[in-house]
């Protein structure tokens, strides 16, 4: 009996309408240091608290390679007296945010893959957070498309949507599910602490969607068979976000600074790099083919730095764009999402029986990655 093959065979993206760009952080962040300086100066003399240093525009652009994001409400983020986005409250009964940014990317990956609400019967919603622990949000989409099946959450962080994917290749592989919709909503602008140097430029907002089906229902012009797919995780503190549920029983401030996205940036740099391409590169090898034979490579956009050495210590070079396109300078890191909005934006000159690996990394640490084949 021939083994089923399983094809990625539409991907959605959707893209808030505000933009935020590195001069305008910037602008507000050195205001806030200043008002930070001037109200602390008595402790900064006593060197009792260090002083808040100026950031650029330059610097930003220098150290992650983001120019500017996407921000699913602007509001309020740049208000010095605030500093976070200003989202309001929606009723129980109405669409969440998440719900709504899902549905929307959703409905593009659907149009992509020549699928109906009825063609489907499992969706996956998986992201670096969620707005709530339930009901699931997935439930919410699936009603919200007119979904007959079952959904679930998943949180991986910025592993998220690979992890994802795996689980719809393995239900549809199992015959568990026979067409799976895979959605990565990321809000992420409500966990950025937007007066910290170090991470306030880090992350935007977006929304992507992907359909995992078998091959022999698949009726999209474009598609990419999952040949493999391969998993790692390693525990570590130096990614972290500690806001949840239990925030109110430890009589914790949620505006303090640990309850936001924080990172030791120049130790994650120096672990991730080289597990990432050990981990890409076995996966390659696995499979038969060497690091030459991958036509396209889609990594995670968190860092331009990050992507630059995992592709040197792959091909002993750097890559064109063409090999390994960047979003970063638009998007910025959009947690789980950077790496499948690369490959929605560039897959469509990519020719049958061409590889390509769509691979993420982040916090935990977590390692996802497939090795995808034009059909």
């Amino acid at each position: 009996m021939a083994t089923k093959q399983v094809v990625i065979s539409g991907s959605g993206l959707w893209i808030p309408e505000f933009v935020l760009t590195n001069e305008e952080l910037v602008d507000s962040y050195n205001q806030h240091a200043d008002r930070y300086n001037e109200e602390n100066a008595e402790l900064i003399q006593k060197g009792e608290i260090k002083p808040k240093t100026h950031s650029s525009a330059e610097f930003i652009e220098k150290a992650s390679g983001i120019k500017r994001r996407y921000i699913y409400q602007k509001k309020g983020i740049l208000d010095l007296d605030r500093m976070r986005p200003n989202i309001a409250k929606r009723p129980d009964e109405a669409l969440s945010d998440q719900g709504e940014m899902a549905v929307l990317a959703a409905r593009e990956a659907m149009s992509r893959a020549n699928k109906k609400p009825e063609d489907i019967d499992a969706v996956i919603v998986s992201c670096a957070y969620t707005q709530r622990s339930y009901p699931a949000i997935a439930i919410e989409v699936q009603q919200a498309l007119g979904i007959i099946g079952f959904g679930f959450d998943m949180l991986v962080a910025c592993s998220a949507a690979t992890f994802a994917l795996h689980r719809a290749y393995e239900m549809v592989k199992a015959e568990t599910a026979t067409c799976v919709l895979v959605i990565n909503p990321e809000l992420t602008s409500p966990q950025v602490n937007y007066k910290d140097r170090d991470s306030h430029f880090i992350f935007g907002d977006v929304s992507v969607a992907t359909i995992v089906e078998s091959k022999e229902t698949c009726t999209a012009t474009t598609a990419f068979e999952i040949l493999s797919t391969k998993a790692l995780t390693q525990y570590s503190n130096n990614i972290r976000s500690n806001f949840g549920y239990v925030l109110n029983a430890n009589d914790a401030n949620p505006l303090d600074a640990d309850q936001y996205f924080s990172q030791n940036g120049r130790t994650v740099f120096k672990e991730v790099c080289p597990l990432a391409a050990k981990h890409i590169s076995e996966h390659i090898i696995s499979q038969g083919l060497t690091n030459d034979d991958i036509k396209r490579w889609w990594l995670h956009q968190a860092n331009i730095n990050m992507n630059q050495l995992i592709c040197k210590l792959l091909l002993g070079r750097q890559p064109s764009f063409e090999e390994a396109p960047v979003v970063l300078d638009e998007f910025a890191n959009t947690a789980s999402a950077g790496s499948l909005i690369a490959f929605h934006k560039f897959h469509d000159d990519l020719e049958s029986g061409d590889y390509g690996l769509i691979c993420s990394f982040g916090a935990g640490y977590s390692i996802g990655s497939l090795v995808v084949r034009r059909v």
